[in-house]
């Protein structure tokens, strides 16, 4: 049941391994990487708990040794604070420019790890072991690594590309119901910015994938993995297609920030809720149908996610508000605000042409809960 996605980025390129019992593999398929048996493993604890122990078993068989450092779970590990910690104590372990480095752990973990790896003796190499469903279909694949700031999400970052990932899916089942669901947002992204019949497949399947069918689960990271590499691999450094990544963040992000980046919104929450408020903003721009958006929000319905503004625990600001925190998005350019919209399901394309009183009206009414 193991899938291959190779990322073609020449001296950079490297393989994706996709399905179950991949940690207990981990030392086979690390040690061809490595100049010396011993490896550096940055985690947090709770993803520790439940996946460290065969990590390094999966090492140990092939005779690599192991130093770990656990930190903190939770969104504000992502910050100044821990890129320090990080970046000293790989100093301190005497990782080398050769040597590997490995992020065990959701999407924060790999971000800050990949980031510290990239600024580390001007790069060091590292390999991803997402654990959650969001990471193993968008954050371990592609190279983009930072920090959040007091700003923004990931405002301070590098474009440091891994040298491996095992996406090992039976990491998936100890998730809970929400971060699963969570991190479908970003599966179904992938299907609405550039495969309908993705999308398609989704809607008949997804429900299944999510109670715990592990050959849909390969499946549904298999080809979202597929995607995001065929995009990575046109615009690695996001200077112009990469940007159909980021349907639904732009107002994904601005949620995230008037939340506080805490558990009230989970950021594949966020996208899904996004996904379907680019989609009203298309129609309502005339770009597509009514029946576009209405379909995105009938299926997140239907998987039981966060759909509506509503839908997000305790008060939110305005839209004047929103609108202003959108303006912080790392998608503004000269002062732009760019937006990904769609001509219908599958068919997304990047514009800053899209006047403010039409966003504006998009929250308003969203806000209002019509």
């Amino acid at each position: 049941m193991r899938e291959t996605v190779h990322v073609p980025l020449g001296a950079r390129a490297y393989d994706v391994l996709i399905g179950p019992g991949l940690m207990a593999e981990a030392g086979a398929l690390i040690q061809p990487l490595l100049p010396r048996l011993r490896v550096a493993i940055v985690t947090e604890t709770r993803v520790a708990a439940l996946h460290l122990d065969a990590l390094r078993s999966g090492l140990s068989a092939v005779g690599i040794d192991s130093v770990v450092l656990e930190l903190p779970p939770g969104e504000a590990t992502k910050g100044w604070a821990h890129l320090e910690q990080v970046t000293e104590w790989l100093l301190d372990q005497k990782i080398e420019r050769r040597d590997v480095v490995v992020a065990l752990g959701g999407g924060v973990i790999g971000d800050l790890v990949g980031f510290a790896c990239a600024i580390l003796r001007r790069g060091v190499r590292f390999v991803q072991v997402p654990t959650s469903l969001l990471a193993q279909v968008d954050s371990s694949v592609g190279g983009k690594t930072g920090i959040n700031t007091s700003q923004g999400k990931n405002l301070a970052g590098a474009f440091h590309q891994p040298s491996l990932v095992l996406a090992d899916t039976d990491a998936l089942s100890t998730l809970a119901p929400r971060d699963f669901l969570a991190g479908y947002g970003e599966v179904m992204k992938y299907g609405l910015l550039g495969d309908s019949a993705f999308f398609e497949w989704l809607e008949e399947h997804a429900p299944a994938m999510a109670a715990g069918d592990m050959g849909l689960r390969v499946a549904a990271v298999r080809r979202s993995v597929e995607m995001k590499a065929e995009i990575v691999t046109r615009d690695e450094t996001e200077q112009g297609e990469r940007a159909l990544l980021n349907l639904g963040h732009t107002f994904c992000h601005a949620l995230e920030a008037a939340t506080g980046y805490s558990d009230r919104l989970l950021h594949g929450e966020g996208v899904a809720i996004g996904c379907g408020l680019a989609y009203e903003l298309s129609a309502r721009l005339g770009l597509c149908s009514q029946e576009s958006p209405s379909r995105v929000r009938a299926h997140l319905k239907a998987m039981g996610m966060k759909t509506d503004l509503k839908d997000i625990p305790g008060d939110l600001p305005g839209a004047e508000a929103l609108l202003n925190l959108m303006g912080q998005d790392k998608k503004v350019v000269a002062g732009t605000l760019n937006f990904v919209l769609a001509r219908g399901i599958g068919d997304a394309f990047v514009t800053s042409d899209v006047p403010r009183n039409v966003v504006l009206g998009v929250l308003q009414d969203a806000l209002r809960g019509n």
